[in-house]
């Protein structure tokens, strides 16, 4: 038995091993190199704020039109910056990134390594491995981005603070919006849920936060919310390939003339297929669903979402697979789950959009300059969410089994599975009475 357990390791740190150089293989030919463009801008501007008396947003990268755009927060945040060296900025900006994310998608596919049968190592080293390649996280790692990180301050709360009830949900949300202000769609997403408690904690956070680096920074907070903010040109061309929000499929439609009122009109259709989605998520106790689904939404109706913003749709990809997982073995649906997940993440390692950078005119145009919006836009619509039972009277004892779309039972530690912190990494568990909503009958869910 040990022997077979020895062999069973050497063959998953071999099989580890390999993909880790193909991927680096691929990465080299695949990866455009951004030199941390956009962390050079943050340095900049807090050199130029901090050694040179300057103010932060008037500091523009020299030959652009670049400069610091994120609230006083996230400067009062990465102050710290401005006292390193440029290569020990590079190593943080890094390691920050590669821990938030390892940690979170830890988070995510522990379920399925228990369903497959893999050690958590393993399972957690192959996913690390496939999300070097996808683009976004590249993107956000090689630009220098703060994505990951403000996708791991709204996990925390989502996946683990709030299932639990604890009362310091909210705060990781309310941060990551005074950081930057698009996670500010989760506060939303805790009201249309009707998550009181959370969604004033967040509002509260959010809102602290904000006054103190007002009362720190005046002068800079003064100038950020009724001058910066509002000046667009500093943000970046709307029809830009990169842009794979619904604007810029709109933009690109018409790049002299966009349409507001189509975008709106896409936007408000966006909202309406979210809030439902979204309360059937958390009516089902399907968090993770949830979190996936609002950033999803997130990235199509932010009127600018780069490329290296679509790290949001890492939770919505990962639970495919799960989802996939959790089908029986020979079963046609675990067959699509699977298809979906892994058409999804070719695409998103293949750079294809860039493929009509430069002409994104006529039907083929149009297909493919917006094939990540056609991604998340499948994501929305047609990511699976799981029904689980609770006890009738909402009392102690153990939760019924998960129950899944069509009335089957569904399996063992998956996604949404109740219990305390749970969700994510029980095996069996009791539901939240704080958390968990009563399902009246078991029905399939959209």
């Amino acid at each position: 038995m040990v022997a077979q357990g020895a062999r069973r390791t050497y063959g998953q740190v071999a099989g580890v091993v390999v993909l880790a150089v193909v991927v680096a293989a691929f990465l080299s030919v695949a990866a455009v190199r951004h030199g941390f463009f956009d962390l050079k801008v943050y340095y900049g501007a807090l050199t130029f704020w901090v050694h040179d008396g300057g103010e932060i947003y008037d500091f523009l990268k020299a030959g652009t039109q670049y400069g610091f755009t994120y609230p006083p927060f996230a400067a009062l945040v990465m102050l710290p910056m401005a006292y390193l060296p440029w290569p020990a900025a590079i190593t943080v900006s890094v390691a920050a990134s590669v821990l938030t994310s390892a940690v979170l998608i830890r988070w995510l596919v522990d379920p399925i390594a228990r369903r497959v049968g893999w050690t958590r190592w393993f399972a957690l080293a192959v996913a690390l491995c496939l999300a070097a390649a996808f683009e976004p996280m590249r993107e956000t790692v090689n630009f220098g981005q703060v994505n990951t990180l403000l996708l791991f301050l709204v996990a925390v709360d989502l996946l683990r603070l709030l299932p639990a009830g604890n009362r310091w949900a909210g705060v990781g949300i309310g941060l990551a919006t005074a950081i930057k202000l698009t996670p500010g769609v989760f506060i939303v997403y805790l009201l249309v849920t009707r998550r009181w408690r959370a969604a004033f904690t967040a509002m509260a956070a959010a809102a602290g936060a904000t006054l103190l680096a007002a009362a720190l920074f005046p002068d800079a907070s003064r100038e950020f919310w009724t001058e910066a903010l509002w000046n667009t040109g500093r943000v970046g061309e709307l029809a830009f390939v990169s842009n794979q929000s619904l604007r810029g499929v709109v933009a690109r439609l018409d790049p002299e003339h966009p349409s507001t009122v189509a975008w709106l009109a896409l936007v408000l259709a966006t909202l309406a297929v979210w809030a439902w989605r979204s309360r059937s998520a958390v009516a089902a106790g399907d968090e993770a669903t949830g979190l996936a689904l609002t950033g999803v939404m997130m990235c199509l109706v932010s009127p600018v979402t780069w490329v290296h913003h679509l790290v949001w749709l890492i939770p919505g990809l990962i639970l495919l697979v799960d989802n996939a997982m959790a089908a029986p073995a020979r079963g046609r649906r675990r067959r699509v789950l699977l298809a979906a997940a892994i058409i999804g993440y070719g695409f998103l390692i293949s750079r294809i959009v860039w493929a009509w950078e430069k002409d994104f005119t006529g039907v083929d145009g149009f297909l493919g300059s917006n094939t990540y919006v056609w991604i998340s836009l499948a994501l929305l619509l047609g990511l699976p969410i799981r029904r689980w039972a609770v006890p009738a009277d909402g009392g102690p004892g153990r939760a019924p089994g998960p129950v899944g779309s069509a009335g089957e039972p569904g399996p063992a530690g998956s996604v949404g599975e109740p219990g305390g912190v749970p969700q994510l990494d029980q095996r069996e568990g009791v539901a939240s009475a704080g958390e968990r909503h009563r399902v009246d009958g078991l029905r399939p869910v959209g």
